[in-house]
């Protein structure tokens, strides 16, 4: 069975992905990585565990080697907010950190690697509204130009070294599983948590901010399939964008206290709305869609229903 890699294992998208993982090819053949202290309990009985840094490319090297490595997932990453907070480190995590990756997969042969973009590459000049696979990509944040340019070193791998590097534009990403996690559409999942412990919530953006949403088991499951489709159909080595569902924090709000009787909602934009205002209010995924098939499944309301049911088990045991 082919050795997989995931860095960035118990990160918003990590957690969830590895267990995916696992569930599908075994435990014993998917190997997390991390550079924290513990793993939560479902990962560390799941399978194989290892302790290292992103940057430390000789340690990722022979993780790679001991293994017998032939995919890797790259997760680590600072998101929009928290990288704002401190770019420095973004650059060297989501951008450096990378580049090793990629120098490791090439040294080792490594035979397909994945690595996530975001919205965040685009930035105020894009359009808006249905933003086209290929557009102007001007972001104003440290985490947006990280992503750019990481998709262009994909690219540039798989032109001068032949690697097989895919990747997804995610969405905002909402999941009952892992709490926010520094980024500028944390919102719409701390709406959730809020709404169940104290039947209320304070946004950080406004009632109309509107951009395009993704619930969690779509994601992964999108992420899976782009891995599992055949290299001579995909067209896209920068980064596919992907889309589900676009809504305004007031839709988010108002489909919440239709689950959560008593619940209200009240709006105080800080730093984060500039963030969410460069961003996009909608996604053309349609190169997506014709190249390896990918369709969503979960709108606003099948989405925040299973948000609600799961949260009240997971916070209140219900």
């Amino acid at each position: 069975m082919a050795k997989v890699l995931v860095i960035g294992a118990v990160g918003q998208i990590g957690t969830e992905l590895t267990v995916a993982l696992r569930k599908k090819f075994g435990g014993q053949s998917v190997i997390a990585a991390t550079r924290k202290t513990a793993f939560p309990e479902e990962i560390a009985a799941g399978g194989p565990c290892e302790y290292f840094d992103v940057l430390e490319k000789e340690k990722m090297k022979e993780v790679v080697k001991k293994h017998g490595i032939e995919t890797i997932y790259q997760l680590a990453s600072l998101l929009s907010a928290t990288g704002e907070k401190n770019p420095d480190a973004a650059f060297d995590i989501n951008l450096l950190g990378l580049k090793s990756s990629l120098d490791v997969a090439r040294e080792c042969k490594v035979k397909k690697i994945f690595w996530p973009s975001s919205i965040a590459a685009f930035g105020p000049t894009a359009p808006h509204e249905g933003t086209p696979q290929r557009t102007v990509l001007e972001p104003t944040t440290m985490y947006g130009v990280t992503k750019v340019a990481g998709e262009l070193l994909c690219q540039y791998y798989f032109r001068k070294y032949g690697l097989d590097i895919r990747s997804v534009r995610y969405p905002g990403l909402i999941s009952y599983k892992a709490e926010p996690g520094g980024g500028a559409t944390d919102y719409s999942v701390a709406i959730f948590y809020e709404a169940i412990k104290n039947r209320s919530y304070r946004c950080f953006v406004g009632p109309q901010t509107v951009l395009p949403m993704m619930y969690m088991p779509d994601a992964i499951r999108g992420t899976i399939e782009l891995m599992g489709a055949p290299s001579e159909r995909l067209t896209v080595r920068t980064s596919y964008n992907l889309a589900a569902i676009s809504f305004s924090a007031m839709e988010l709000a108002d489909e919440v206290a239709r689950l959560i009787p008593g619940f209200t909602c009240s709006y105080e934009p800080d730093s984060r709305q500039q963030i969410a205002d460069s961003w996009p209010k909608s996604i053309d995924d349609s190169q997506a869609r014709r190249d390896w098939g990918w369709k969503h499944e979960y709108d606003l309301r099948r989405m925040s229903e299973d948000m609600v049911k799961n949260l009240k088990t997971k916070l209140l045991g219900q």
